[in-house]
């Protein structure tokens, strides 16, 4: 995704707790920029996460340059798909 990089992780404790952390590195811009940047990260995972996330698993969302010119909307969108795409990758692992 053009905002962002999701990595999900599967945890196999049996806990169906949605683990989350935000990274955004001093590439993006200096500390006002990193800082609107996670705000804008963790305001998309509470909307997201709680009916797409992977239950039992931890995601990571990694800033990427350029992340704050997208419109927030774009980026719930983006959210939404990478979730998806991580759901059938993990789908076809377990088989």
């Amino acid at each position: 995704m053009p905002g962002f990089v999701l990595l999900v992780r599967p945890r196999g404790d049996g806990d169906d707790v949605r683990g989350i952390g935000y990274t955004v590195s001093k590439k993006v811009g200096n500390a006002v920029t990193r800082n609107r940047m996670k705000r804008r990260l963790r305001a998309l995972c509470r909307a997201a996460l709680p009916e797409s996330g992977i239950a039992g698993a931890d995601h990571v969302l990694i800033g990427r340059p350029g992340g704050n010119d997208i419109l927030f909307a774009e980026l719930g969108e983006q959210l939404d798909s990478a979730l998806a795409r991580a759901a059938n990758k993990l789908a076809t692992k377990a088989l």
